[in-house]
């Protein structure tokens, strides 16, 4: 795990100056501490910070050159077959034992694209064709690693971190704020791939290759994205997604450094841990102990580490701690993110880092099978939708008075925005007084495009929505976190076969109970069933008590002594109104407000320094 800086540019001369270059890879430093590397060719620039988790020699450090010379690379993240692929294209004599070597070597004998579709693991590469005089951007399936590039007359910048990008030379006084994804942002709480904030400035999408000539023209191609609508299967065949998870699992330990679990008291890391230490017996449980009763669920995974017969250590910590820690955790994001879970996420891989290197992660199981209620309430309404919207409308209101009915739902004027309603923590009637005549970008509505003509396929569709849109929020949280620490968080359950294997199952909602009916089942055969049954509190912090008590007062600093980051595309009136009727109890929005809040705060700390 890594972070790294690319210029690729169309003119020789337009390379930045290298004191300008070397500036910017500082600012990676926390993503790779142990070793800094640049390379100048004749029209590029690549410099790489290394965290050393395979090969730790200096024979592992990058940017790394192909064979041939051909193809120059620096690669973040880990490649989890490298072996298997070493093996079947019979690479002889490597230089080192890293998985980049591999994906040199491979370069040489499949071109690019080729290569990309081989890896299963979670990367985000540069790669320059010296042969071509071209440059290749490429992203991880899942989205676990980030990718960011810029667009400019001169070239193309690529970089680990926003930060790099909108602070480089050639954007830094040209910066352009989009108000669709800044709408976007104060709406979901954080920005969704291609776009970003400014203007041209993108990300990669996952599972894309952004292909850039030496002439400025570029284009993309898809290595791999699951599909939205589902195949059905009649009769498919009993799952043995157990198998599959736990040689998932088997490749996300090879390390030469220190692998540990994190453990909660939810579903999706007990499993992972269950079946890690089938793999390594000595492994070691990470648990966050918190003396906050809201927070804490130490004791579950006390007795889920005491089922499995695993060796678990907890770190406590004060409620106080976790709030003492905001200002270092908004360093950790340099883009706009408002995701309040990344607090304590945050402070879980700072106190996991002074005993370990590498952690296996629970993300992805609720995507994958179907762990969010949210779901169930859409599947549950959605015949409200096969009526006009009139009479839905005039029914509802009958139905609701009645008490037949209480919902808001016949009220949306389809079922997309119904769902979107769902993911916004900002509420549209706020949104559109904040940005009036500014509608959201062409990227989320396509996002969030539901076809209700039967109920498998709208949940499906769900599911490849919460994948692509929500859980993408998720990963951006636990990459900054854990990278700024210099901790690698691996997610066994977004292993490329973990999640070709989890698309073919047909899955259904009828009850609460068959949420994540899969990952239950195979923890039952792990633990006894009433530890599974415990309720999980989540990984989250009393945010309301927090903006009205503790923070209260940096709360009103920051949004109204401080001025307002973007107040040409904003009405900035109206969202300083909606905190001041939060703080006046007029209304409970925690979430809202702390989007507002993390605004200003990463406007503070990132742009106005």
């Amino acid at each position: 795990m890594c972070g790294f800086l690319g210029e690729f540019c169309f003119n020789s001369e337009m390379l930045s100056h290298a004191s300008s270059f070397d500036k910017l890879l500082e600012l990676s430093k926390h993503r790779g501490p142990d070793s800094t590397q640049v390379h100048t060719g004749e029209n590029y620039r690549l410099g790489f910070n290394r965290l050393a988790i395979l090969d730790l020699s200096p024979k592992g450090n990058q940017p790394k050159t192909s064979p041939s010379g051909r193809y120059h690379i620096v690669f973040n993240g880990e490649i989890y077959n490298y072996l298997e692929l070493a093996e079947r294209y019979k690479l002889q004599n490597l230089n080192s034992t890293s998985d980049t070597e591999v994906i040199i070597c491979l370069l040489d004998i499949l071109g690019v694209e080729q290569t990309l579709t081989h890896l299963n693991g979670m990367f985000a590469i540069t790669i320059i064709d010296k042969q071509t005089n071209s440059c290749y951007l490429s992203r991880d399936f899942a989205g676990i690693k980030p990718l960011f590039y810029g667009v400019h007359a001169n070239g193309i910048v690529a970089a680990s971190q926003f930060d790099q990008i909108f602070k480089h030379e050639w954007f830094k006084h040209e910066l352009q704020l989009r108000p669709e994804i800044v709408k976007e942002y104060f709406g979901f709480g954080y920005m969704q791939a291609p776009n970003t904030i400014y203007e041209n400035i993108y990300q990669v999408n996952p599972g894309e290759v952004v292909i850039i000539s030496n002439t400025g023209q570029y284009s993309k191609n898809i290595i791999l994205q699951f599909d939205k609508t589902h195949k059905h299967i009649p009769k498919p065949e009993p799952s043995n997604y157990g198998n599959v998870l736990k040689d998932a699992i088997k490749r996300q330990l090879i390390s030469d450094v220190s692998v540990a679990t994190f453990l909660s008291g939810g579903i999706d890391s007990p499993l992972i841990s269950s079946y890690a230490k089938k793999s390594k017996t000595d492994i070691e449980a990470f648990t966050l102990k918190v003396n906050d009763k809201r927070l804490n669920e130490s004791e579950i995974a006390q007795s889920y580490a005491k089922a499995i017969g695993l060796s678990q250590h907890i770190v406590s910590i004060e409620a106080n701690d976790l709030i003492q820690s905001l200002d270092d955790h908004f360093n950790a994001y340099s883009e706009p993110f408002g995701d309040y879970s990344s607090i304590p996420t945050y402070v879980i891989a700072r106190e996991s880092k002074k005993r370990h290197t590498v952690m296996l992660s629970g993300d992805g199981g609720d995507e994958l099978f179907l762990g969010y209620p949210r779901m169930l309430d859409v599947l549950d309404k959605r015949f409200w939708f096969k009526m006009p919207y009139i009479l839905r409308k005039s029914l509802a209101k009958i139905t609701n008075k009645l008490g037949i009915t209480n919902t808001w739902a016949p009220y949306f004027n389809t079922i997309d925005t119904f769902i979107l309603n769902k993911h916004i923590k900002i509420p549209f009637h706020i949104l559109d007084k904040v940005q009036p005549n500014c509608d959201f970008s062409e990227a989320i509505h396509q996002l969030y495009q539901f076809d209700n003509s039967s109920r498998e396929g709208l949940l499906h569709e769900m599911r490849w929505n919460e994948f692509y849109a929500h859980m993408q929020r998720v990963l951006i949280k636990v990459d900054r976190a854990s990278m700024a620490h210099s901790l690698e968080v691996r997610i066994p359950y977004l292993d490329k076969e973990s999640i070709v294997h989890a698309w073919k199952e047909l899955q259904d909602l009828k009850t609460y109970k068959d949420l994540k009916i899969t990952l239950k089942t195979l923890l039952s055969e792990e633990v006894p069933n009433d530890l599974i049954n415990k309720k999980k509190r989540g990984f989250l912090v009393p945010l309301s008590d927090w903006l009205r008590g503790d923070i209260k007062q940096d709360l009103i600093k920051t949004v109204f002594d401080v001025p307002f980051y973007g107040a040409n595309i904003l009405e900035t009136d109206v969202l300083k109104q909606y905190v001041q009727d939060f703080i006046d109890a007029k209304h409970d929005n925690s979430w809202g407000v702390w989007h507002i809040y993390s605004w200003q705060k990463w406007a503070a700390i990132h742009v106005n320094n």
